[in-house]
Parts: C-alpha cells; structure tokens; sequence
C-alpha cells in the first residue's frame, strides 16, 4: 500500500497557455483520481521554466501533463530543457506518471520517435487492449483485456526507447502505455485521469474537436460516451508500486 496520501506532495508539469481554460481542470483531474486535497498538487508550467533539481527532490511524485496546443514531435525552444528533466526523472528513478503529450514527452526524452500524423489522431473514447506484459503488470493486469479510455491526441509515439516495455495497444496507435521495468515510471498516450465527464467538460471547451470525436454536436458526445471509472485504478495502482514498502 502507498503511503497515507496527506504525507505526499505531487508536482505536475504542464505545457499550457496562461489564458487556457483547462489549467486548472486538469489538476483537478489529478486531484479526484489520486483522492488528494487541493494544495497538494504543485505545478511548474514547462512553457516559462524547466523544474529545478530542488523542484523534483521536494517531489515525491512527477506528474506529465500537457495540452494539444504544443506538440512533442514540433517541438519548441523550451522543449530540449523540459526532456533533460524527463532523463533526470528516469536516472534518479523519481516516481513518474505521464499521461498523453507527458506520455510522448518521456519517449522522446529516452529515445523514443514521435510523428505527427492526422490520419491516426484518437479523440473522444478508444478501444485499448493489453499486451501479454499488460495483462501480467500490476498496474494495468487487473482492468479488462479490452478496455476503454479517453483519448486526444494527433502525435503518435511511432517508436518506444529501447529500456520501455510496451502494456497497452489500440487498433489505431500501437504505442499506448509503457513502463520501464524495475523503476516506477508509467506513460499512457490515453487520460487516466478523465472520466466522462472530464471528457464532456474538455471537448465542450474545445468545440472544434467534435468532429474528430464523431460527434455533431456536445449531446451526440455525450451519448456515445459510457462511464470510465475504471481506468481510475490505474494511478491508484501505481502508487502502490511506486511505494511497496510503506
């Protein structure tokens, strides 16, 4: 079991505008899966400075966030810094967990390619289905074989580094989840951390995704929309793997 989650300080880098309205919301995400009170989330926006060492050692656990307005595979001049500190994530074995651009953010950052490519872009909810090390992993083995997630994304991680063990594919985008074995640090192209209505509050911010969540309209989401609870257990079990001993 992890440590009482009153002992831990989260810290969250994110790649958003100041003016974007889902800042703040995304945190929350955080906040409701991980069952933390708010204040326990720091947050370092990479857009104005790479987190410091201080920063990261104060953490106890990293969080990689993001938002679709900035792109891994573009890239951007605070970009080589924001990767140096993914390395550094990995090299000291901070416990990590990065969802979406987070997720190809640290394949880039040890190795991994990332592309652009409109025709395999996932939004709205996706089929995922385990790998055999899935299935046999403690924080992905106990959801269905089949399973589904929200998903918006139009980068695609076309190659894994070399030390990642692939844990969930979709029939679009093959590279969905990784670990790297023997240190605490997961990566999911899909949002754990969204439920439906996580989805719903995020498309009807950004209308203009609609149509690539085959969708006419927030109402016709909606009802194409089943509730996700359970990918909630995927940061619940990652915390008991990043802390085994507490």
């Amino acid at each position: 079991m992890p440590p009482p989650l009153d002992d831990l300080r989260f810290l969250l880098l994110q790649v958003r505008n100041a003016d974007d309205p889902m800042r703040g919301h995304e945190i929350g995400c955080f906040e409701r899966c991980f069952g933390l009170e708010r204040g326990q989330v720091d947050v370092i926006d990479l857009l104005g400075e790479a987190p410091t060492g201080d920063a990261i050692e104060k953490a106890d656990v990293v969080l990689l966030g993001g938002s679709g307005d900035y792109s891994v595979a573009r890239g951007g001049p605070w970009l080589p810094a924001a990767l140096e500190a993914m390395v550094g994530l990995y090299e000291t074995s901070k416990p990590t967990f990065a969802s979406c651009w987070g997720f190809q953010a640290m394949a880039r950052a040890m190795g991994g390619s990332v592309v652009t490519d409109h025709s395999r872009a996932e939004v709205g909810v996706t089929w995922l289905e385990l790998t055999e090390a899935g299935r046999a992993d403690p924080v992905f083995g106990p959801l269905a074989p089949r399973f589904q997630a929200v998903s918006g994304h139009e980068d695609i991680v076309v190659e894994l580094p070399s030390s990642a063990q692939l844990l969930a594919s979709s029939d679009r985008v093959e590279n969905q989840a990784f670990n790297f074995p023997g240190k605490p640090i997961y990566a999911t192209q899909f949002h754990p951390e969204l439920n439906r209505e996580g989805l719903l509050l995020r498309i009807g911010r950004y209308p203009s995704y609609l149509p690539l969540a085959g969708a006419t309209s927030l109402e016709h989401l909606g009802r194409m929309t089943p509730e996700l609870d359970h990918v909630d257990g995927i940061l619940q079990r990652f915390l008991a793997v990043a802390f085994p001993d507490a």
